[in-house]
């Protein structure tokens, strides 16, 4: 019984995370019928109430909403909101999960100020739970600022998207500390077993896809912005560049790290210069097979 049931779990795990990886990727046509799948085998195994469901149902609203079926989107949010309502102990990290999906799909609709109630809600239960400066909560920061941007309130969205780069910055930062630390206490492991040991222990995949979606979407919005803020971008882009490198895509990584080092070159202070020297270092000392 015991085989049976970790059997189950483990196939629920690989269809919520297939479409999970397709949502990540913007792919949400494919992602629709591995979260159906998903929802299936979750409710066969744990009952249509279970708010295991939970994420599952915000996958599908999320998918749903990126192909333009917002009726099918508000069907299974409110089938996510029921389960945790009549859920007394639901956990702080799916209750702040709910309010992040009914605030873009809310943003979605063009109701931004029930985006921004939701969103506000998604920030203070993330924070609540994992800090104000994490990275569970920038996503709530993120898409706030992008309604902010939509409504054209740019000073607001300017300073969200900033903390966003500054806790990403702040968390990479430590990443690759870390990382420069298992290597030099174990000189002996090859590159092939650093990069799986030591970068999956500080990103999960998911971190990641997401990490480089929401690095990108502030680089581009910085980089279009009519007044630049060379200050800004070169700290996007030394974010981005430690992402990359994090996770071996070494030509990213050092593209990412020449652009901050000219940018950063050009700035009055210059304190960040030496560390984005140093990650530059890092980057063209790993293997060139690394990705």
């Amino acid at each position: 019984m015991e085989q049976l049931v970790k059997r189950q779990k483990s196939t629920i795990d690989l269809a919520y995370s297939t479409a999970q990886g397709f949502v990540l990727g913007e792919k949400h046509k494919e992602a629709i019928p591995a979260a159906l799948h998903a929802l299936r085998l979750s409710t066969e195994a744990y009952g249509s109430n279970s708010v295991q469901l939970v994420p599952v149902y915000l996958l599908l609203a999320e998918s749903s909403t990126g192909v333009g079926r917002l009726p099918e989107a508000s069907k299974y949010l409110s089938q996510a909101e029921w389960i945790v309502l009549s859920t007394p102990d639901c956990s702080v990290a799916v209750r702040y999960k709910l309010h992040r999906s009914l605030g873009l799909f809310c943003a979605a609709k063009g109701n931004f100020e029930q985006a921004l109630y939701h969103l506000a809600n998604d920030i203070y239960l993330a924070s609540s739970a994992f800090g104000l400066k994490s990275v569970e909560t920038s996503g709530g920061y993120f898409h706030m600022a992008n309604v902010f941007f939509r409504q054209n309130k740019m000073d607001v969205a300017n300073s969200l998207y900033a903390e966003v780069t500054d806790i990403w910055h702040a968390f990479l930062v430590k990443s690759v500390q870390a990382q420069e630390q298992i290597l030099k206490s174990r000189p002996e492991m090859s590159p092939f077993t650093e990069d799986k040991e030591v970068s999956k222990d500080h990103l999960t995949e998911a971190q990641q896809a997401e990490a480089v979606r929401v690095l990108n979407a502030v680089l581009d919005i910085r980089e279009r912005a009519p007044k630049q803020q060379p200050g800004e971008t070169a700290r996007v882009l030394h974010a981005l560049a430690m992402l990359y490198y994090l996770i071996t895509d070494l030509s990213k990584a050092r593209e990412a790290g020449m652009k901050a080092f000219g940018l950063m070159k050009q700035l009055p202070q210059q304190e960040s210069l030496e560390a984005v020297g140093h990650l530059l270092e890092l980057i063209n000392a790993k293997p060139s097979y690394a990705k």
